[in-house]
């Protein structure tokens, strides 16, 4: 076959191909339209998945008369006009693709009224045939219908699953839009029946319902909100407590300038963040946005527009892991960060039938040794007299149960705590600001180990010689493919040094840092801890228990232990009375 050009309507059948991948692609982009409109309020109406009809209808700024053929025409867009703005787009939407590859796959009605006209207009498109401009009955704003999509292209509407299956793409979208965007209300409804309605969230309370009407309710429960703004970054939104984790990243919203994003870079940054208060194989949950400078990030990587390419990426991963790991430090007992210190608003205060009782004699009576052993100028300044609503978060200590449990009394209820595991996270915490505080410690190997790696991955050892040195490696280039490891951080003396190395190298080609060496010195410090802490069946005194109360009140991440699990709970009275049947 000789070449020849495509006819236009065929290029862009072909050019949709990477806008429109199902219904849910036709939704985003045009929501994301109305967001770059200026709309307040969104209405999403889906029928038979997508399928049959897709109408957006916003309240935004409107399309007037003399652009509305326009707006159906590639590469014609409003938000961009110079490859200066390309570098520093700030709109969710600037390559002027979605509305003319979606009227090349379907029919699409466009109506809209701009706020300087005094009437609404409208223009309809079907294969690529664009209708002249006729008046329309249309409030301020735009509405889109998207009829009978893939019509024309019967091969790819034969990809598309189930109704069912096409709706729950529609809908994890709008989800995560809304996430995006709490100051603007949001309606989908699937076959006329109302799935979602979120009115517009302005303030911080405001914003943690739709956080839990979307993510639900046990994630804002167990969540704790961060801020954090180092370097023109500014991070905001909700983290999950290290109790509440998921088998799956399914809970995991990233969204920079305003725009929902999968980014490595952050994935990693915030997977770091929770090393050592998670389970092995388990997931955290969060909700968070950042914002920037947008000539700082790269929005055009993707065709789709998913993942986004930043210009430091090694300072954003920083900035994040340090402000995720912060907020997670404080989520002590008693510390400001915790679940139970920031309820959900609106939630009913818990039912108290009955006064904390005052604390036992035998408790108060060895206060006084407790105070000797703590070593605390905190405990020190515990007054045996005070009242019970000034009883310490995790209270008092009243016995040890089955060698493995203190039992403790708080101004609430009872206290469970496990003291192996919290005594392995008090001394993994100890045993890591010590570590942290000083300068890496380097062993020089007896033999050094020669590695024979790609020219590339030398490359990157020559470019990286400062991080290196940094975390205790000390390598030399031999040749083109060879390196010769000399020195080795001294806690990793009887590891894989090549092994290590290749590590190393392949975190630092895929997001351009390592946190290898740290993490692996920092897994040799938690199994000291986990050797040292006390055991079962260990008899502690009173004043020994209480000691180790007062150490978990003070020591970062206390909540959990080294491997994920919690080191306590609680029960408060009005569970008890609950379970008694006290005041029924």
């Amino acid at each position: 076959m000789p070449i020849q050009q495509l006819p236009n309507h065929l290029i862009n059948q072909i050019a949709a191909g990477e806008v429109v991948e199902r219904p849910a692609s036709v939704v985003k982009e045009l929501v994301e339209n109305s967001l770059d409109a200026g709309a307040r309020s969104i209405q999403v109406d889906i029928q038979a998945g997508g399928q049959k009809l897709m109408r957006i209808r916003d309240d935004g700024s409107g399309i007037p008369k003399g652009e509305l053929a326009l707006a159906l025409s590639r590469h014609a867009t409003s938000k961009i006009a110079s490859l200066d703005d390309l570098e520093a787009v700030a709109s969710l939407g600037f390559r002027g693709e979605a509305l003319p590859s979606i009227a090349s796959v379907a029919r699409l009605v466009l109506s809209s009224q701009s706020r300087d006209e005094d009437s609404a207009w409208q223009v309809e498109a079907d294969n690529g045939e664009l209708s002249a401009p006729r008046p329309a009955a249309h409030p301020v704003g735009t509405t889109v219908e998207v009829h009978d999509l893939f019509y024309n292209t019967p091969a790819r509407r034969r990809f598309l699953r189930t109704e069912r299956t096409e709706f729950g793409h529609i809908e994890k979208w709008v989800r995560r839009l809304a996430l995006a965007r709490p100051d603007v209300a949001f309606t989908l409804t699937h076959n006329r029946r109302t799935v979602l309605s979120l009115p517009a969230a302005t303030t911080r309370d405001d914003r943690q319902r739709r956080v839990a009407k979307i993510c639900g309710e046990p994630f804002a429960e167990q969540s704790v909100h961060i801020e954090h703004e180092a370097e023109g970054i500014a991070l905001t939104g909700w983290i999950a407590l290290p109790t509440y984790n998921r088998s799956q990243p399914d809970q995991q919203f990233w969204f920079v300038n305003g725009r929902s994003i999968a980014d490595k870079t952050l994935s990693h940054a915030a997977r770091h963040a929770y090393r050592d208060v998670l389970f092995h194989g388990r997931f955290p949950a969060y909700v968070l946005g950042i914002t920037m400078d947008p000539a700082g990030v790269d929005a055009n990587a993707h065709p789709a527009k998913h993942e986004v390419r930043f210009r430091d990426g090694r300072r954003i991963h920083g900035i994040v892991s340090q402000a995720i790991e912060t907020a997670l430090s404080e989520t002590r007992p008693g510390g400001h960060a915790t679940a139970a210190a920031s309820p959900m608003p609106g939630a009913a205060p818990a039912l108290q039938t009955q006064r904390p009782m005052p604390l036992p004699g035998a408790v108060r009576e060895s206060l006084a040794g407790y105070q000797a052993l703590a070593g605390h100028a905190s405990a020190a300044a515990v007054d045996v007299d005070q009242s019970p609503q000034d009883v310490p978060p995790l209270g008092y200590a009243l016995a040890q149960v089955a060698g493995v449990y203190v039992l403790a009394e708080n101004a609430d209820g009872l206290v469970i705590v496990d003291m192996h595991a919290a005594h392995e996270r008090i001394l993994y915490e100890k045993l890591k600001h010590g570590f942290d505080d000083k300068a890496v410690v380097r062993q020089p190997l007896l033999v050094p180990a020669s590695v024979s790696v790609a020219e590339n991955e030398a490359d990157l050892v020559e470019q990286n010689a400062s991080l290196f040195e940094e975390l205790g490696l000390v390598i030399d280039r031999s040749g083109p493919t060879s390196l010769v490891i000399r020195e080795v951080p001294a806690l990793l003396r009887n590891a894989d040094a090549e092994a290590l190395l290749r590590d190393v190298l392949a975190d630092l080609a895929q997001s351009g840092r390592s946190n290898r060496v740290e993490d692996m010195c920092h897994d040799f410090l938690a199994t000291m801890a986990c050797h040292h802490s006390v055991r079962a069946n260990r008899m502690l005194t009173i004043q020994e228990m209480n000691a180790l109360l007062r150490e978990m009140e003070v020591t970062e991440r206390a909540d959990q232990c080294n491997h994920g699990r919690p080191t306590w709970t609680a029960i408060s009275m009005a569970e008890l009375d609950k379970l008694f049947l006290r005041g029924q």
